[in-house]
């Protein structure tokens, strides 16, 4: 096929319907000549598929929630906030014996309310152990082993996996992976550990990149994968440093183990070591997660133990996250589901008015931007008149999701713009979702008299938008004339790249038996 036949095929376009809100406002695209303005184009290369948003099923220092309210309030179709992903701990504390009520003498009944109700609205539940239990460590504690005297001088003992324990530290995620089969949460996924490269006298233990591939290298089959359909996340390092990865990327029998590749990103914007882990790992058709930071600029004049998050810091943490989708991210879980800096108020009374117990609070609807329109999207390559870089004064992602584009763009500047956007296919309508700090996600139709492929909006100064757009996209019609070919149901009929029957085809290009064929 031509190079030409390929351009062509990307601009065809297919016939599909779309009906608007009527009970949402409508805007008309057009510059407006006063502003000056903003650009990007969305392009057709695909990245990442978008696997979803989570938070840590954790209140405190690490304390379980048992509170399914919050649950009901950031998951499921109902919920402002539509998060899909949870994460949980693998405690490593006995609390009896094997004979108490919940069958386990570990630590892990605290999670079953949350979990099940995640469950409930099919969300993924993955765990991370801080620490594999006390007797596998050489410092025979869950603790990481690091103290302070009363001088501030740090020491202890650094807590370790005992090499002649590492046999049993995946039966041991077998056991918890058991525990919470037989007590109705499957789990979808386990990592190996919790900031391996972080020395804390909290639970914790320290791995080298060598040890972690040793680990898995020799041990990881004893991870019954199979049997609990779940999946195998690497250690999730304190700031996504690469080495952690590498060591276990460039081993193909360690690589084979890894499905998920996790960090976090303290002290590590996204566009740095995550967007290098990132793009590796997708070239090895593996998942990129961020599976826990909170976020706190802690801007000019701010206290963040007693002031909530200011709009800015709020216009910040959304470029977080678009920045992560930028290096190749498939999921973003934040931290704490409840905090005055997270999702679902504390209700800490120091904290200013505002933080009230359950309560979905600001930063959790600047994340339902991302959480309920993103998941299952494709990113797609884009272009911007501005350079994305961390924290630019303008981010914009593009993404394909089955008829629908959509087009984050966030702009942090202190005056208006006009948003200029051009797409591959033409769009015939669609919807925006605006937050502003006086506003938050309103919605209104976007009405399209012509398909087009390009248009002008106006953008608000210091503002978050969600642009869905209806497009004409030639794939949908030619993968399902290929699907019903492959399913044995196609006839010996020819049908234009739109999907429509054609009874005597000449010149073009077709579809016949599932086959895209030029006459």
């Amino acid at each position: 096929m031509t190079k030409q036949l390929l351009l062509t095929l990307m601009a065809a376009t297919c016939v599909a319907g779309f009906a608007q809100d009527e009970n949402l406002p409508t805007i008309v695209p057009g510059a407006n000549p006063s502003l000056s303005t903003v650009t990007m184009r969305a392009g057709t290369t695909k990245y990442q598929k978008v696997t979803g948003f989570g938070a840590a099923a954790c209140f405190g220092l690490m304390e379980p929630i048992r509170d399914t309210n919050v649950i009901d309030s950031l998951y499921g179709p109902k919920s402002r906030v539509g998060l899909n992903i949870v994460r949980m701990e693998i405690s490593p504390n006995m609390i009896g014996d094997v004979t108490t009520p919940w069958d386990t003498p570990y630590d892990w009944h605290g999670y079953l309310p949350v979990t099940k109700r995640a469950k409930e609205y099919g969300a993924i539940v993955f765990g991370t152990p801080w620490s594999p239990p006390a007797a596998f460590k050489t410092n025979n504690s869950a603790s990481g082993g690091q103290t302070t005297d009363e001088n501030g001088n740090v020491g202890g003992v650094r807590g370790k996996l005992k090499k002649e324990k590492y046999k049993d530290f995946f039966p041991w995620l077998n056991t918890f992976l058991n525990y919470m089969n037989n007590n109705g949460v499957r789990v979808d996924a386990v990592a190996l550990q919790n900031e391996p490269d972080w020395w804390v006298g909290y639970s914790g233990c320290l791995y080298t990149p060598e040890e972690l591939h040793s680990l898995v290298r020799d041990y990881a089959a004893r991870l019954n994968k199979k049997y609990f359909g779940v999946k195998l996340i690497s250690a999730e390092s304190l700031n996504f440093t690469p080495a952690y990865s590498d060591a276990l990327l460039d081993d193909t029998v360690t690589a084979k183990h890894i499905d998920i590749v996790g960090g976090h990103l303290y002290g590590n914007p996204p566009l740095k070591n995550m967007k290098t882990v990132g793009t590796k790992a997708l070239k090895m058709g593996k998942e990129t997660w961020m599976t826990e930071h909170s976020f706190d600029p802690r801007g000019e004049g701010a206290n963040a133990v007693t002031d909530l998050p200011t709009w800015d810091e709020e216009l910040l943490f959304a470029e977080e996250v678009n920045e992560s989708m930028q290096a190749n991210c498939s999921a973003y879980i934040y931290w704490y589901m409840m905090a005055h800096w997270s999702f679902i108020g504390s209700g800490d009374a120091t904290v200013q008015p505002g933080n009230d117990k359950g309560k979905v609070l600001r930063r959790g609807l600047i994340m339902s931007h991302f959480a309920k329109h993103l998941t299952g999207a494709t990113r797609l390559s884009h272009t911007s008149n501005i350079n994305q870089v961390t924290n630019a004064a303008f981010e914009t992602t593009a993404y394909l999701k089955g008829d629908s584009l959509i087009v984050m763009a966030i702009l942090t500047k202190d005056r208006d713009f006009n948003l200029q956007i051009t797409l591959p296919y033409k769009a015939k309508g669609g919807k925006r979702i605006l937050s502003t700090e006086d506003r938050l996600l309103a919605e209104a139709n976007i009405q399209i008299d012509e398909p087009t492929t390009k248009m002008t909006f106006d953008m608000p100064a210091k503002s978050i938008a969600t642009y869905i757009f209806k497009v004409d996209n030639p794939e949908t019609a030619i993968s399902s004339v290929e699907r019903e070919a492959k399913a044995g149901h196609a006839d010996d009929s020819w049908y234009s790249l739109s999907g429509q029957r054609v009874v005597s085809p000449r010149k073009g290009v077709y579809i016949h038996q599932g086959k895209i064929v030029v006459r």
